[in-house]
């Protein structure tokens, strides 16, 4: 039977029984790319080309807004579109990654208004959507997103939109003719060199490669070109590179644009090609110049062999890729400063470099000199592909990391590995504009196809007919094979069904509610979705929080949530067994009282206010559990305290004395700033936590410190064994007592550590009024270098002249003398201060331009032009605190790639009837590393912990509760334990009381002398 088969750009004429009540005009839309891609600015059309489009097409352009986009929304509007929040009248939605799967627009639109009254147009047409859909491989995770386009997984859809994939867009050569190639490559060169240098710095060394910008902190492409050539290149030209890591040889893989995209960017260093022959003999040689960077390109014939002796063949290798093996390990690896890979590779053909072979390079390597193969570019970001030790893509917050393949010696050295997934976004204008010409020519075919307009060149219409992926609801012939990833996506929907509802009817998922997305949501998120039988849903005010907490996992769902709604949070609560709350601390009585009247459990990692110790009775006449206190402090602190003193007291001992310190700080490599602190939240919470009175009791003298002179009666030099600290006493410490059954113990100390100086400087910015949160104290700032002059003024009662010598005469009558020069260090640091003030009128930092700032049309210095990167100043009046609070957010927030540090250390005297003192210490330090920050895995995992447990019925207890009951803190440390966060114990025979118990008694006694 002879079928018929119309153009693929000749939409189906289908009649209906309505018609619109108005023809729509022949319209496309800009979509915005998936808020949870925070890094993706590209677009796949630039305003001169919408401009064309407008203007020369007759189409109309609809833009959705987006913020991040390289180009504004002003730019698109001056060039002839319009914005619209969903860009429902569209015919053709174009965009650059995915569409999430809530925005997919899947319904038909009126036919454009150039053929409305045609008796032979249909009233209705189908959209086009065009984007890199990852769906072309048969990815399963994106088989939810091509379901969308069929008429199997949509029964009562009708003209559902065709699909137009970028990536199968290529010329009669089978080349890709749209895409992003050569600005990855360029992209990938520039982040691989600055991941070098960090390597070069782990071993040591600071190479010229320290000053490669990397290319998302540039305007434009040319500006980085400059920096590379004038001031890497030219450093490199005129002074070498380091002696100790001998020649730097860069190794590319690959022949295509990616491969062009790196060999075109290192054209701005002083760069020699060399051959793979020549690599021993520039490594080896003690004259080779170091004055150049040695570039070796190679081929798939330098390193692939075949097994029997063969010469390399590229037909043959291609038809028979099992006959080939991989030399690369051997003849070029080992030489590599840095090997940037931009070549593809496909599960049947040979590797470049295994683990086992990683292990020989390294071998090798390590007999060449310092520095060789410390670091990989992986511009193909095939997963444990081409290289095998690739473990996982990264991203441009932390584009690189170290990697140790199991099996690797221990002797031998990790390799740092740059893998960005998404480089071409760093260069997002010249990326976008090279694309959106590129893509231009295959858009008007698109629109001539709604137009009925002249039919499109050949090339471009059999092109199009290659990247369709599906029309008319069905799947185009040659991708008539993702049928089988679609059945096992849906078997894979079924099975999970089953697991979890049980074939016969059993119990269904459980449910756990998390309310807030902040920094401790990512690890509990990953622990809770680990069971297959539990289902989480994140409800936050920013859905793009929410969605990017939740999208690598089935079982977790995002909501946006308004919490001063208390309707819609209700809601929520309703729907689960169990609710965390990740709020700020004044929201969890009111979901407490909501979680009663809904008789569902709580858990949250903060203190118990006397507000929600005022529902402890209302929770269990509810059968309602309300279990706060398990984060970190509190939390951890108490578990491992409480498990600790029930040992000791299982073997008869009395308690004589507890101490216990904890904090969170920044790894020693990144802790030199101002304070010795940084913060992955606001600091309001540590500001305000600087004023509270504490109580304690030392040597059976109960000791009280008011807020105001908490930093002031700091204890230096508490005795830890892994570094020195200070400590502050932590609020009340006697309630302790009883909570942990402490009885007449003679000491009971709960403080706070922090890096030597934290207080003293904290407390002159006390003094200096930054730390006052009244209303009546609130100030407007005409810029950041006003807040201490204008804290201080308020604070004294009396005017300072806005010149840096009464400034200075001001702060000495408050600031001690000792403490008055690292004050002003820390002050101008954080641009706090006119720049010209510094320790004894000596510049600060010689950078700064010691003439003073012009004066803006207002007669207000424009000091803002001294640091753009400030944060925005508030538009209302603000206390000093919020100001000082918003500003520290800013300036002392962790860096990419930046490690923080949690130290957790209890010191408990104890005694055997009759016998000698022992103190027993149980300590916990914990780094941050790839599984997240130590700080949010010390609170976030806990908190999931004990959800998982009070969800499987572990927790007996009802009321308002801490982990005070074995039930609970035995669990949470076992857990812990397995998660490589278990407390480490020691014990040993004293005289004269513990450790650290001596040394605050000393610091007390020598702090009342002193009074």
């Amino acid at each position: 039977m002879t079928v018929l088969r119309r153009s693929p750009l000749t939409l189906l004429r289908r009649a209906y029984h309505h018609t619109p009540a108005r023809a729509a005009k022949l319209t496309v839309g800009i979509r915005r790319e998936d808020p949870a891609r925070i890094w993706e600015r590209r677009c796949p059309l630039t305003p001169d080309v919408v401009h064309e489009l407008v203007e020369k097409d007759g189409v109309e352009v609809l833009v959705q807004p987006c913020d991040r986009r390289v180009f504004t929304s002003s730019d698109f509007l001056k060039a002839g579109a319009k914005l619209h929040p969903t860009l429902q009248p569209a015919h053709v939605i174009v965009g650059i990654k995915e569409t999430p799967l809530p925005e997919v627009l899947t319904d038909p639109l009126p036919a454009p208004a150039a053929h409305a009254h045609d008796p032979a147009s249909p009233a209705l047409v189908p959209r086009t959507q065009i984007m890199f859909s990852h769906t072309i491989k048969g990815q399963l995770y994106n088989m939810e997103l091509l379901a969308k386009f069929l008429t199997s997984e949509n029964a009562n859809a009708a003209l559902l939109p065709r699909l137009i994939d970028y990536e199968l867009l290529t010329g009669e050569d089978g080349k890709r003719t749209v895409g992003f190639g050569w600005f990855a490559g360029v992209a990938g060169a520039l982040e691989a060199l600055c991941a070098m240098a960090h390597a070069h710095l782990e071993l040591g060394v600071a190479s010229p490669f320290l000053y490669t910008p990397r290319p998302h902190t540039q305007p434009s492409l040319a500006s980085i070109r400059s920096i590379l050539r004038d001031v890497v290149g030219a450093r490199i030209a005129s002074d070498g590179t380091p002696k100790s890591l001998g020649p730097i040889v860069i190794g590319i893989t690959g022949t295509g644009k990616v491969a062009q995209g790196c060999l075109d960017i290192l054209e701005d260093l002083p760069i020699q090609r060399i051959t793979v022959d020549q690599l021993h003999s520039v490594v080896t040689d003690p004259n080779t110049d170091l004055h150049k960077i040695y570039i070796v390109h190679t081929h798939a014939n330098d390193y692939f062999v075949r097994r029997d002796g063969r010469p390399f063949e590229r037909a043959d290798y291609y038809a028979h890729p099992d006959a080939y093996v991989s030399e690369f390990h051997t003849k070029i690896a080992p030489y590599l400063s840095l090997l940037l890979h931009g070549a593809g590779w496909a599960p049947a053909f040979p590797r470049l470099m295994t683990n086992e072979q990683l292990t020989t390079t390294l071998s090798l390597a390590q007999t060449l000199g310092k520095g060789r193969f410390a670091c990989v570019g992986d511009i193909s970001c095939d997963v444990e592909g081409g290289l095998e030790f690739l473990s996982r893509h990264t991203t441009l917050s932390a584009p690189f990391y170290s990697t140790r393949p199991a099996g690797l010696p221990a002797h031998l050295p990790p390799v740092t590995l740059m893998a960005v997934d998404i480089l071409p976004t760093a260069l997002p204008r010249e990326a976008s504009q090279h694309f959106a010409h590129a893509f231009l020519p295959y858009l008007r075919s698109v629109l001539a196809g709604y137009a009925h307009s002249s039919p499109p060149a050949e090339s471009s219409r059999a092109s199009l007919e290659r990247a369709m992926v599906t029309r008319g609801g069905e799947l185009s012939d040659a991708f008539g094979w993702l049928r089988g990833p679609l059945g096992v996506w849906k078997d894979g929907l079924r099975d999970a069904a089953q697991s979890t509802n049980g074939i016969a009817g059993a119990l269904p998922r459980k449910k756990v509610l998390m309310l807030g997305s902040g920094m401790v949501a990512p690890p509990a998120v990953a622990e809770l979705c680990k069971r297959p039988d539990v289902e989480v849903v994140v409800a936050s005010n920013s859905l793009a929080d929410a969605m990017r907490l939740t999208d690598p996992y089935t079982n977790a769902t995002p909501v946006l949530v308004d919490v001063s709604d208390p309707a819609a949070v209700e809601r929520l609560v309703a729907g689960a067994d169990v609710v965390i709350s990740l709020l700020p601390v004044p929201f969890h009585p009111s979901v407490a009282e909501l979680c009663i009247r809904n008789r569902k459990h709580l858990v949250t990692a903060s203190y118990i206010s006397p507000a929600m110790r005022a529902l402890h009775q209302k929770a269990v006449d509810a059968d309602v559990l309300l279990m706060n206190e398990i984060g970190l402090d509190p939390g951890i602190d108490h578990c491992s305290a409480m498990s600790l003193l029930e040992s000791l007291r299982a073997q008869g001992k009395e308690i004589v004395s507890f101490t216990s310190f904890c904090g969170g700080l920044p790894a020693p490599e990144c802790a030199d700033v101002p304070l010795g602190y940084k913060f992955s939240w606001s600091p309001k919470g540590v500001l305000s936590a600087a004023s509270n009175a504490a109580r304690f009791k030392l040597r059976n003298e109960v000791c009280e410190i008011p807020g105001p002179d908490l930093l002031r009666k700091h204890f230096t030099d508490v005795p830890l064994t892994n570094a020195r600290y200070e400590g502050l006493a932590n609020r009340d410490s006697l309630p302790y007592a009883d909570a942990y059954g402490l009885g007449a113990a003679r000491t009971v100390f709960r403080g706070t550590l922090r890096l030597p100086g934290f207080a003293d400087l904290m407390h002159a910015f006390s003094a200096l009024g930054l730390l006052d949160a009244s209303p009546s104290a609130a100030l407007r700032l005409p810029h950041w270098h006003a807040l201490t002059r204008q804290a201080l003024q308020t604070r004294l009662g009396a005017r300072i002249p806005d010149d840096p010598a009464s400034l200075q005469s001001a702060l000495a009558a408050v600031v001690p003398a000792p403490h008055r020069e690292a004050t002003l260090h820390a002050l101008r640091w954080l641009d706090i201060v006119p720049p010209a003030l510094a320790p004894d009128g000596v510049h600060a930092y010689a950078a700064y331009d010691a003439s003073p700032p012009a004066l803006a049309p207002d007669g207000v210095h424009a000091y803002a032009a001294y640091d753009a990167s400030l944060p925005a100043l508030p538009t209302t009046p603000a206390a000093p605190l919020d100001l000082f609070a918003a500003l520290l957010a800013h300036k002392l927030r962790y860096s990419p790639g930046e490690r923080d540090l949690v130290v957790l250390s209890h010191e408990i005297v104890a005694r055997a009837r009759g016998g000698e003192e022992e103190v027993h210490a149980s300590e916990l330090v914990a780094y941050g590393g790839s599984e997240g920050s130590a700080m949010a895995r010390t609170v976030g995992l806990p908190v999931a912990f004990a959800a998982l447990h009070v969800l499987d019925g572990g927790v007996r207890a009802r009321g308002v509760q801490a982990p005070m009951e074995r039930e609970v803190y035995a669990h949470v440390l076992e857990r812990l334990e397995e998660a490589g966060l278990g407390m480490r114990e020691s014990v040993r025979k004293v005289r004269g009381g513990g450790v650290v118990e001596r040394s605050l008694e000393r610091r007390w006694k020598a702090m009342g002398e002193t009074a």
